[in-house]
């Protein structure tokens, strides 16, 4: 299947800076299926990036940005905080000036995992709010403000939230996590209810246990095999390719007629569950 419709279309992708990540192949996928790319991160200090970006020579959003015109798209990286209100409308307006119009937007960007896995006894309230700030807030006000933009172009467009498996599962130690990503699954159907008239379709995407920095507390040894094992049926972690896809094709003329959906894509865990 060919997938079509999104040549030059503009789309926003956050959280796109890591070299290991969801967001890096989720922006490359759009252009390389013909998008010009807006790229936001929090513009970390390379004092924080891990060892193989250092080797990398990585340089954040700039070097996905650097991905996404050697294939012949504009790019343009930004370093923002989505749960600022007054960030996202700058966004916004740097979007529109740069580019002349908005199609997509991606709600990739998320709290970091850590402090926030614990007994919900012992979460911390500025962890609590940190996360629900980064993850819902943050989606609500990017999905807000480009709405805007969508609906007043009157061409449509597409609104994807990443999300998780752990928005359906609620797994132990993970209260702020799994109520943010229930949230949005919540705000998704909303929105593709709401926005739906104005030729907006709005759907989230659950990955499962994804290949990505994020795991990287857990190691790639033995303790990582025996999750695998234990909890996906196919049998493999995912990739950042593997969700990218899907994205791709929610906001593909062929995902056209899809919208307050929350696609789970996970290698079968839930099946378990």
């Amino acid at each position: 299947m060919e997938i079509t419709g999104l040549e030059g279309k503009v789309a926003v992708v956050t959280g796109a800076g890591r070299m290991r990540s969801i967001g890096r192949p989720i922006a490359v996928e759009l252009a390389r299926a013909g998008c010009d790319i807006v790229l936001t991160g929090t513009g970390r200090s390379p004092d924080r990036y891990p060892d193989d970006e250092r080797a990398a020579d990585w340089r954040d959003i700039e070097s996905v940005a650097d991905e996404v015109r050697s294939l012949g798209r504009r790019a343009e990286a930004v370093v923002s905080n989505v749960a600022d209100a007054g960030a996202v409308d700058a966004l916004v307006a740097g979007t529109l000036a740069q580019f002349g119009r908005v199609d997509i937007v991606v709600n990739n960007a998320g709290a970091a995992r850590g402090a926030d896995r614990v007994p919900v006894v012992d979460l911390d309230i500025d962890v609590w709010r940190n996360v629900i700030d980064v993850n819902l807030h943050g989606t609500f006000l990017m999905s807000r403000a480009f709405a805007r933009a969508i609906v007043a172009a009157g061409a449509g467009g597409s609104i994807v939230n990443i999300s998780s498996i752990g928005g359906k599962m609620m797994a132990a130690r993970t209260a702020a996590y799994a109520a943010s990503k229930a949230a949005i699954h919540a705000l998704t159907c909303a929105m593709a209810s709401e926005l739906g008239p104005d030729g907006v379709r709005v759907n989230a995407v659950c990955p499962g246990i994804i290949d990505t920095y994020r795991m990287d507390d857990v190691g790639r040894g033995e303790r990582w095999e025996q999750m695998i094992a234990a909890s996906v049926p196919l049998g493999r972690p995912g990739t950042g390719e593997d969700i990218a896809n899907m994205v791709v094709y929610l906001c593909s003329d062929q995902g056209s007629w899809i919208s307050g959906q929350l696609y789970t894509v996970d290698g079968g865990m839930l099946t378990g569950r």
